[in-house]
């Protein structure tokens, strides 16, 4: 018997590809990459890169609140920025976000994102002990 399950929510933008929008294999979560969508209409969200980061914070905490845990519990989280010069904005809604101790992370610039969003985030978290 597998102790692998999907993580699924209608209240997160829906996987616009062949991924799921999280796994669980025990008691940790592996969370795709959120980009900046608004779950009801699944278009980018309007605004600068701090609208889109709010978003994709927000999605995915919506998909962490769906696997029975929350933000506070991620251990590792990737960023991926189109625009490096946006470190500091992405850094400043983090912590609307995020408390201390902060989870481990990458930022990483690339040169493109899905539907020409600004800012991409995934993570992994780990629940219950």
């Amino acid at each position: 018997m597998s102790n692998r399950a999907v993580i699924q929510t209608d209240d997160a933008p829906a996987a616009i590809g062949p991924y799921s929008q999280a796994v669980k294999a025990g008691n940790t979560i592996y969370l795709s990459g959120q980009i900046p969508l608004d779950p009801a209409t699944m278009e980018l969200v309007e605004g600068d890169v701090e609208a889109q980061a709010r978003q994709v914070f927000t999605n995915l905490d919506t998909v962490c609140k769906a696997a029975g845990g929350s933000l506070g519990e991620i251990v590792k989280l990737n960023i991926y920025m189109t625009d490096l010069g946006n470190f500091a904005k992405v850094n400043k809604v983090m912590e609307e976000f995020f408390s201390a101790p902060f989870p481990a992370r990458a930022a990483v610039g690339i040169s493109a994102l899905p539907k020409g969003a600004q800012v991409e985030a995934e993570g992994v978290l780990v629940i219950g002990d």
